[in-house]
């Protein structure tokens, strides 16, 4: 069993991450943002870093998959592949911060690694406006992510929105994120694993 928690920046993907795996008792695999050695670089410098850091996502997501694969086991992962590819790189391109050659050689790269893998059982969809998203980022207070301009956000949430109005891959669940505390409400995170849990009948 493979959930997945997919939504900007700041929308509270690694705490559900968290949550869901103490609950059900499942592993985590969490986005690689402690280690990542091109984080602070490209928030300083995005057009000569882009590249670097989509490919290290990309790597980092995949080996997680790979390591799962043909596994008996139920794992819950911060974030997916198919964001960097669908969301992420394309809006770098799109905003002159990555170029075509290495937008291009991105895309192949891609689509070998998605010819090796499977979706989600389950995707879960953070939805979150930007205010919301703006208020929990400058929050948990992560200094690589003071230059983030809410331009850059309000793209991606755009991006977001038309892929999840497509997505194909498997399950989907939307969760509404601005009017719910599920770290520090218990009653919020007991919305959201009401409606896990429903999917969950289904799925099995």
């Amino acid at each position: 069993m493979h959930f997945a928690i997919a939504g900007n920046i700041g929308a509270g993907k690694t705490s559900l991450t968290e949550l869901l795996s103490e609950h059900y008792g499942w592993e985590a695999n969490y986005e690689d943002v402690i280690d990542n050695p091109y984080l602070d670089d490209f928030y300083t410098h995005m057009e000569r870093w882009s590249f670097n850091l989509q490919v290290y996502f990309l790597n980092s997501r995949f080996r997680q998959l790979l390591a799962a694969k043909g596994k008996d086991i139920k794992f819950v992962q911060d974030r997916t592949i198919y964001e960097d590819a669908n969301i992420f790189a394309p809006n770098l391109h799109a905003m002159g911060l990555m170029n075509h050659r290495d937008f291009t050689n991105y895309k192949s790269l891609f689509e070998l690694m998605e010819s090796l893998i499977e979706g989600p059982d389950l995707l879960i969809y953070l939805r979150s406006s930007i205010p919301n998203l703006v208020s929990k980022i400058h929050k948990r207070g992560r200094e690589y992510e003071n230059s983030i301009s809410i331009d850059y956000l309000s793209r991606l949430n755009e991006r977001y929105e038309a892929w999840i109005s497509t997505y194909d891959k498997g399950s989907l669940l939307i969760i509404d994120v601005d009017e719910l505390d599920f770290v520090e409400n218990k009653d919020d995170f007991s919305k959201v694993i009401e409606k896990i849990d429903a999917e969950i009948k289904v799925l099995n």
